[in-house]
């Protein structure tokens, strides 16, 4: 199967060729010349070893980047919960629990900027994604959650805070 590569920039015109017979990828030049090739098993280990900010990063509308806070949420029976997130974006966080919610569970969330610890934020938010287990020793189980309801100044904020603790990272 041949699939044209028409909207990713810097790449229209390419073409990855999927052999199911090979379990190849294969990547064309707008010529048909071979590019290069990689087998269905190293795409599968490139693709878990990236982690879920990789992973999920097509569905995000909005940046993340990776910050601690307390949060709170509490579960449509009115269960609540404290925890930290591991990272924040304008469209939601991920919170470290080693009991996550069944994604599409809807929930409220309530936390507070570093900059602004005394100002409760709150959002409708629900499950998007869990992590059941730790991974590589390094990522916490928990749940990434997708606010549903955020008022827009808050999400403005969010965004703003996306870009400084991402632009300060990269700048290190």
């Amino acid at each position: 199967m041949k699939l044209p590569v028409v909207s990713t920039a810097g790449h229209e015109g390419k073409s990855l060729v999927i052999d199911s017979k090979l379990e190849t990828i294969t990547i064309q030049d707008p010529f048909g010349q071979l590019l290069g090739a990689m087998s269905w098993g190293a795409v599968i280990e490139r693709v878990l070893a990236s982690g879920e900010d990789a992973r999920f990063a097509h569905c995000r509308a909005q940046p993340r980047a990776p910050l601690a806070l307390k949060v709170r949420y509490t579960t449509p029976e009115g269960k609540q919960f404290d925890s930290l997130t591991g990272g924040i974006g304008g469209g939601g966080l991920f919170i470290e629990s080693g009991a996550p919610l069944k994604p599409g569970t809807e929930l409220t969330v309530e936390f507070a900027l570093p900059d602004k610890p005394w100002d409760k934020l709150t959002a409708k938010a629900k499950v998007a994604w869990v992590r059941s287990k730790p991974e590589r020793y390094l990522l916490f189980p928990g749940m990434g959650v997708q606010f549903i309801e955020l008022d827009e100044q808050v999400q403005k904020e969010l965004v703003g805070l996306v870009e400084a603790l991402n632009r300060s990272r990269s700048s290190s």
